[in-house]
Parts: C-alpha cells; structure tokens; sequence
C-alpha cells in the first residue's frame, strides 16, 4: 500500500483505528523532487497529482509566479493558472492541459532547485493550517476558488512590473485552503485578493494619469 492511499493506523490508547490523514502538499512535491531524473515535464507532475484535485496543481503554477523571475516570464507562466482555474469554475473532473504545456519539462537539477524553493516556504504556511471552518458543500468549493482564481490569474498575466506577485500569492492561499479545507485560510486567501486586486487597480489608475499628463504636456 502506498503512503497516499488511506492507510488505518491504531489509537495511542484505546487500540481503536483511526484514518490516517492524507499528505500534505509540501510532502508530495518533497517526494516529486526525491524521484526527479532526467527531465520533469508538466505532464509527469499532473498525473502524479491527479488524485488529488485540482488544488495542487493551482498551488504549483502560483508558486511558480513566485519565483524572483526575470520580468515578463509571468505572461507565459500565468497561462497555466487560467487553463487550471476555467476548468474548476466549468466542473471539469481531470485536469486537461495542452500537449504544448503537459510536455514542457525541467531538468531535474532545475526541477529540484525550484522546490528547494517553494517547499521550506509552503511547509511553514502548513504548520497553522489544518481542516476548520469549511463553508462549502461538496465540489462548490472548487467552483468558487476557481472563480476568483481565474480573475486573479488573468491579473497575473498581465505586463505591470511587480503586479504578479500579490495575485499569485493569493492563488497559492487559496489553493492551500482548498486543499486542507481551511476555512480561515479562505478568508486570509480573499482578503489578500481583494488587496492585490485594489492595488493593482491603484498602480493601472496612477500610470494612466501619468500617461494622459505626459500627453498633455507633450500636446
């Protein structure tokens, strides 16, 4: 049996079985990264996260956007995040992605080199998380994420300096709380959407100004 199937495990004191909870996510890219080689393409980790929903794999192109990039690589990495999040708001059941993305693939230095990255930093956010305070029934939940996660992926991908990084930290948030069923987490998670989504339209509004005063100097 492996480590992700539900195992039962015994009781500290009464012998009765309980459920052993599923791995966490910094876990399972941990583990990704251990049977790296050669090259990991897109493909190879959605199938080896399938069975765990669509949250993962939002949590990993998020975090991808996190990475100190050069700037511009967010038009091309937040293309994923949008094929991800549509599908969660449409109800798609497994994950599809092109054949031009599912086979794009890292080296497994690289590959190992990004998860040194992103696993130390999703490990602590998952110290204080855990299932709590669900608001959603059944799948409604993926739905709704993906809403909000669709807007901010569209925001991510657009060509404002420094504007991906507060959108795709929310991504990531959100898709952390769905995957744990945190529901405080939600709430941090919308919080942080709604600021980056205020700063964002703060940043869009002064360049514009700037823009149509340059205009009118220049006219």
């Amino acid at each position: 049996m492996t480590a992700e199937a539900s195992s039962l495990d015994s009781g500290p004191n009464d012998g009765a079985p309980k459920r052993r909870r599923p791995r966490r996510l910094s876990e399972l890219f941990a583990q990704l990264a251990r049977d790296a080689d050669g090259s990991v393409s897109i493909g190879h980790i959605r199938d080896a996260l399938g069975n765990r929903g669509f949250a993962p794999i939002l949590v990993l192109f998020a975090a991808f956007n996190l990475l100190p990039l050069p700037p511009g690589t967010s038009a091309i990495l937040g293309i994923p995040l949008i094929i991800v999040s549509a599908q969660m708001v449409y109800g798609t059941r497994r994950l599809w992605l092109p054949d031009a993305l599912s086979k794009r693939s890292l080296s497994a230095d690289t590959f190992r080199s990004t998860m040194e990255w992103i696993i130390p930093r999703l490990a602590r956010i998952e110290r204080v998380i855990r299932p709590r305070y669900w608001p959603f029934w059944r799948k409604q939940g993926d739905r709704i994420i993906g809403c909000l996660a669709l807007v901010l992926a569209i925001v991510v991908t657009l060509p404002i300096p420094l504007g991906n990084w507060l959108p795709a930290f929310a991504t990531a948030l959100l898709g952390l709380a769905l995957s744990e069923r945190d529901g405080i987490l939600l709430a941090i998670g919308g919080a942080v959407s709604l600021v980056s989504m205020i700063v964002i339209a703060g940043v869009v509004g002064t360049a514009s100004l700037a823009a149509n005063a340059a205009l009118g100097w220049l006219f």
